[in-house]
């Protein structure tokens, strides 16, 4: 019984560690590029888009400018989301949970 009782501390444990890194994730900037930096994008740890840096010279083709923007997002995004794989297996000692990643 007293295992029960560790297992949900360190389960209640490990929630508190996940909200305060779910805090401070949200704060952290990440930052894609592509077309060698001709687009930049910038997102929070929710994967909102804070920021679009279009060097003028690239916004001639449009098509190649969405193809661009689109790269810099998602690559914005892997960051993000490498981020908090870390993350979440140094909380959990790679015990690799169903669900998570």
């Amino acid at each position: 019984m007293a295992d029960m009782f560790n297992l949900i501390r360190q389960a209640q444990a490990m929630k508190e560690k996940m909200a305060e890194f779910q805090k401070t994730l949200e704060s952290q900037s990440f930052t894609g590029t592509a077309g060698g930096g001709a687009v930049s994008v910038t997102m929070n740890g929710k994967h909102e888009v804070q920021k679009v840096v279009i060097d003028p010279k690239a916004a001639g083709d449009a098509e190649k400018l969405q193809d661009m923007i689109q790269t810099a997002v998602n690559q914005a995004g892997h960051e993000v989301n490498a981020k908090l794989k870390s993350e979440v297996s140094k909380m959990t000692g790679g015990l690799g949970l169903p669900g998570m990643f």
